[in-house]
């Protein structure tokens, strides 16, 4: 089968926030991929530029005109070089002349037309024959911070996480219940409890951190209890957000709270030992290894976990290894580009013991393509939401993807340190 690139089509579309975006279908001699681009309201400094000048209706122009020219002819099948040459289009760090976005969807739709080129699946294109485990969901259950608008909790996410799940499918249905649980406690704390629900299809509700944290950990147990598995939870402070540069304080409206830096350390520590969090997701600005430090070395079974900390940068990255600033790491892909930078960013992390965490952005699409790249660079859990449509995407990839490998699927091996 051919996999020479006979033409690439670029396109606007939305995402889950009606937002615009691109979308890119690569077409080869005998194949076809297709991959839009999703977008976070919560951004590290770091992160390439999504679209250059003009917005989506430039990065559009640039495939017509700058791009597509470049890589028909190319072969699908060289991945690497098809990321290059991004790169060099590009000339510049961040992407600032073609748009991240706009790489992200060329480099994935590639991959995806490679892979339907040959008959494969992205998974067994890119991971190859032994990627036939499955990851973890992390699942947001309750919104706060950017997340929401009006009265909610400070921190900006609850997570459930089913890591005694014994299947996908099992895991899945533990995220689902935990999510009905807590919108059933709502409900009976607060009679003016709307359903209302985040981008990510999370709860927003009038609680605190607290009283959060609470309803989380009673349906996470309950859940596990009824399963017959271990349901642990986390949360993702989110806290550049939080962060006030000029007071050097992290300010907590709702709690009406201002903490320092040594302050938020103890914080944290606090919340994890007080719930016996599992994870543990940016609870410091996302220039402060320092702190990340400090708190990796205390917690115990627990995963600490930099996103705009590191942007899925690998020099970010370095340093944090250096520095022993957390132990895992959110792999967006979008946040630097393409599927080969994304990639040796997992290959360093794992070499250093860091767990490698790919997940889906607060404004998404129907785009499944996560879900097998979950599996293709063996990231042993996936941050997807639970229920959303963009969510249910990646959810139900991922169940197929266990159906299609059978007997050889397994769940992933987290090792909490």
């Amino acid at each position: 089968m051919s996999t020479v690139i006979e033409d690439i089509v670029a396109r606007k579309v939305f995402n889950s926030r009606g937002e615009e975006t691109i979308e890119v279908d690569v077409i080869t001699t005998s194949g076809f991929g297709r991959a839009s681009a999703p977008a976070g309201k919560s951004r590290g400094k770091a992160e390439v530029q999504y679209y250059p000048q003009g917005g989506v209706d430039e990065a559009v122009k640039k495939v017509e005109e700058l791009i597509a020219p470049e890589l028909v002819g190319q072969n699908a099948d060289f991945q690497e070089e098809i990321d290059k040459t991004l790169h060099e289009i590009d000339g510049t760090k961040d992407f600032k002349v073609i748009g991240g976005n706009t790489a992200f969807a060329i480099s994935v739709a590639t991959a995806e037309a490679a892979a339907n080129s040959c008959g494969y699946l992205l998974f067994q294109h890119l991971g190859g024959q032994i990627a036939h485990e499955l990851p973890y969901p992390l699942g947001n259950t309750i919104s706060g911070g950017k997340h929401t608008q009006g009265k909610s909790p400070d921190i900006q996410e609850f997570l459930s996480f089913p890591l005694g799940a014994e299947s996908f499918m099992e895991a899945a249905t533990a995220n689902v219940q935990a999510h009905k649980r807590i919108e059933d406690a709502l409900r009976k704390k607060d009679k003016l409890f709307t359903g209302g629900r985040s981008d990510e299809g999370a709860w927003i509700a009038n609680i605190g951190d607290v009283d959060a944290l609470e309803m989380l950990s009673k349906a996470c147990e309950d859940v596990g209890n009824e399963l017959g598995i271990d349901c642990g939870f986390g949360v993702d402070f989110a806290a550049s957000s939080l962060w006030n540069s000029k007071t050097k304080r992290y300010v907590y409206q709702r709690e009406g709270k201002k903490r320092d830096v040594g302050e938020q350390v103890e914080y944290a520590l606090e919340l994890v030992e007080k719930y016996h969090l599992a994870y543990i997701e940016d609870p410091f600005q996302e220039e402060d290894y320092r702190s990340f430090a400090e708190l990796t070395k205390k917690v115990k079974s627990c995963l600490v976990c930099g996103d705009d900390l590191f942007v899925t940068n690998s020099e970010r990255l370095a340093r944090g290894i250096k520095t022993h600033a957390a132990n895992s790491i959110i792999i967006k892909v979008n946040q630097i580009g393409t599927l080969t930078d994304a990639w040796e960013t997992v290959e360093m992390a794992e070499k250093a013991g860091y767990v490698p965490i790919v997940s889906h952005r607060s404004g998404d699409t129907c785009d499944w393509h996560i879900a097998q790249l979950a599996v293709a660079l063996k990231c042993p859990i996936i941050k997807s939401g639970v229920v959303e449509g963009a969510r249910i995407a990646k959810i139900n990839e991922l169940i197929r993807v266990e159906e299609f490998l059978g007997d050889k699927a397994k769940m992933a091996d987290i090792q909490l340190l």
